[in-house]
């Protein structure tokens, strides 16, 4: 698991006070940083070897402004050319929202989806979630 810790600006807030829903997807894509570098550690987006396929995100209860939240990152799945990023966003020892990112591992040049590297696999394996629903 990766974990980051973040602090809510009052520009993150809606008309109500809590975190606007749509900076939820923007925390955990910012959080997903240390998977990106196994496939480019100097984030170089000239080369850049990943494509985001599909994300969803699912809201537990409320978050709220001045009030740090740790991001948790897993890897749940997996496969030949793609993967999935597990994230969970915690406050108050609270799992607050959830959501997966599929990621594949792709060459703009042959504009196909190429196999994951085994060292990267043998890596992404080491942060595999076995249920996230067991993290309640």
């Amino acid at each position: 698991m990766y974990s980051e810790i973040i602090t809510p600006r009052f520009s993150d807030t809606d008309a109500l006070g809590h975190i606007n829903n749509t900076m939820v997807p923007v925390w955990f894509e910012g959080a997903r940083d240390p998977v990106f570098k196994l496939f480019s550690p100097e984030l170089n987006l000239q080369a850049w070897p990943l494509i985001l396929a599909k994300i969803d995100v699912s809201f537990h209860t409320q978050l709220f402004y001045g009030q740090s939240i740790e991001v948790r990152t897993y890897i749940s799945r997996i496969g030949g050319a793609s993967f999935d990023v597990y994230q969970e966003l915690w406050q108050h020892n609270k799992k607050c929202a959830s959501g997966t990112a599929v990621m594949v591992n792709f060459s703009y040049q042959s504009q196909c989806s190429e196999k994951i590297p085994e060292k990267i696999k043998m890596t992404l394996e080491q942060h595999l979630i076995e249920n996230s629903e067991n993290n309640a």
